[in-house]
C-alpha cells in the first residue's frame, strides 16, 4: 500500500469515527448482548464490563457517548431475550466481516471480556464460536 492510500485509509477511519460508526457500535453491543444472556440472565457486572470495553474502543470511544452505548446494548439485550434476536444480533455482528481485522477482533474481544467476567462458562464459550465464526476471527488465539 502506497504512503499515499495508507493517508487516505486513516483519514477516512478518523472521518468515520467522528461521524459515528453505527454499523460498529451495533456489532459490538450486539456481541456484547448475546454473551450477557447466554446464561439466561443479565448480571450487571457483564452491562459495566460491555460498556467499559466499548469506551475503551477508539473508533466509539469517539463518536459515542456513555449514555448512546448504554441505550444500544440494553436494545441488544431486549432483542437477545429471543431466539430471532439473536440471531438478528449475529446478523448486526456479520455486518462488518469486511472491515480490517482489527476492528473484527476489537468487537470479539468486547464480547469476551463480557464473558469472562467470573470465569467463561461453557455456554459463553458457545456463543463466543458464534461471534467469532460470524467475525472470522480466530477465537482460540484471542482468548490466550
Amino acid at each position: 500500500m502506497s504512503i499515499f492510500q495508507n493517508a487516505i485509509l486513516r483519514f477516512g477511519r478518523t472521518i468515520m469515527s467522528y461521524a459515528g460508526d453505527a454499523v460498529f457500535l451495533e456489532a459490538a453491543v450486539s456481541a456484547a448482548a448475546n454473551v450477557t444472556l447466554a446464561d439466561g440472565e443479565i448480571d450487571e457486572e457483564e452491562i459495566e464490563s460491555a460498556i467499559t470495553g466499548m469506551r475503551a474502543n477508539p473508533i466509539l470511544e469517539k463518536s459515542y457517548d456513555t449514555l448512546r452505548i448504554e441505550q444500544a446494548l440494553y436494545e441488544g439485550i431486549a432483542r437477545a431475550k429471543t431466539r430471532a434476536g439473536r440471531i438478528e444480533n449475529i446478523r448486526l455482528v456479520e455486518a462488518i466481516v469486511d472491515r480490517p481485522l482489527t476492528q473484527r477482533q476489537d468487537v470479539f474481544l468486547i464480547a469476551a471480556d463480557v464473558a469472562d467476567f467470573g470465569g467463561i462458562s461453557e455456554i459463553e464459550h458457545k456463543v463466543l464460536d458464534e461471534i467469532a465464526r460470524a467475525l472470522k476471527v480466530d477465537k482460540a488465539a484471542l482468548l490466550e
